[in-house]
């Protein structure tokens, strides 16, 4: 399968870029600036392409002779849609890694065009969505009646500029919670929850992710709230980044200031998950993941996922129904377990 890496040049999408050539898998790699793609295809011997996603027709002409893309340029509150929508209209399988809840939920819109089209819009193709969605998941097939659904997560290694920049921009935007279906926004960490995590139970406060849209479609579940540790000072300062203007500096600059996690970080550090479901009569289930490093997970995932493509179902999918609750244990170094019911 002929597939495009859009994005090649960011954290992320050079980590996807190397193991697949590391793996003998060879991507289009593109980007909107040739003085970066350029020289990282030469680097790594693959085809490239140069177009950013302003001009329909240029993103249109840019995915010629390819049959997916694997989308890692964000801020895709700003680029999935333009790239989703020339999938569509070009017939060209769509992932990325966002884990952005209004880019879920506008991808979810796009999905009866891309049903009728024969495309498969599979957004969050990594990490946090991948492991939570399949808990989410599992713990809906061990409950099928519940109402409620928790999801934490836990990471360490540090972050890249992308994922600092989409952070800052959506804590600013306060919290987001799924109440009786509906996404409905509530101060950012105004819940709390107790999470029994592998390691250890950690307090931790609502946050607004992927989960909060993607869960939903997944399971059903109409209460979904996501959580993950904050520190007290880092929950202070969303206050002052609801400031528009200070919001865009302090965003730009994070993303500036910020290189990701080097070499060490990544082989060294792991992320865990906590879910727990909750149905009307009281009945608990909850189950718990481990995993690698959050950028290793998402480089694993999406060169999985990319062979794949062609045979999933069209439209607009979560990780959980494309390629189901098992997917994430089949990765490397996931591991996945499932209480009993309470």
């Amino acid at each position: 399968m002929t597939w495009l890496l859009y994005g090649a040049t960011g954290y992320t999408g050079r980590l996807i870029a190397r193991r697949a050539v590391a793996l003998g898998v060879r991507p289009v790699l593109a980007g909107r600036s040739a003085a970066k793609v350029v020289p990282l295809a030469a680097e790594l011997g693959l085809e490239h392409r140069v177009f950013g996603l302003d001009e329909p027709g240029a993103v249109r002409r840019g995915l010629a002779g390819v049959e997916g893309v694997a989308h890692c340029a964000g801020p895709f509150a700003r680029t999935a849609l333009p790239m989703a929508r020339a999938c569509v209209e070009t017939g060209t399988g769509y992932v990325d890694i966002t884990g952005e809840i209004d880019v879920f939920e506008a991808l979810h819109a796009l999905g009866a065009r891309a049903r009728a089209a024969g495309v498969t819009l599979l957004p969050g193709a990594g990490f946090d969505v991948v492991p939570t969605d399949c808990v989410a998941a599992l713990l809906a097939a061990r409950l099928p009646d519940a109402t409620q659904l928790d999801l934490a997560f836990l990471t360490a290694g540090g972050a890249s500029p992308g994922t600092v920049r989409t952070v800052v921009e959506s804590a600013a935007d306060g919290g987001r919670i799924r109440s009786g279906g509906e996404i409905r926004t509530v101060p950012f960490g105004s819940r709390r929850l107790r999470a029994a995590f592998p390691s250890g139970a950690r307090t931790v406060v609502s946050v607004p992710w992927g989960d909060v849209s993607t869960a939903y479609h997944s399971t059903g579940i109409p209460d979904v709230t996501t959580y993950t540790a904050v520190p007290s000072p880092a929950l202070a300062a969303t206050k002052v980044l609801r400031v528009g203007p200070l919001r865009g500096v302090l965003g730009g600059a994070a993303g500036r200031l910020v290189r990701g996690p080097g070499e060490r970080a990544l082989n060294g550090s792991g992320c865990e998950v906590f879910g727990r479901a909750r149905d009307a009569a009281g009945n608990t289930v909850t189950a718990t993941l481990t995993g690698p490093n959050p950028y290793r997970l998402t480089v694993d995932s999406v060169l999985r996922i990319m062979p794949l493509l062609r045979s999933l179902p069209a439209g607009f999918q979560t990780p959980s129904r494309a390629l189901g609750a098992d997917f994430a244990g089949t990765l490397d170094g996931v591991t996945v377990s499932v209480a009993a019911l309470r």
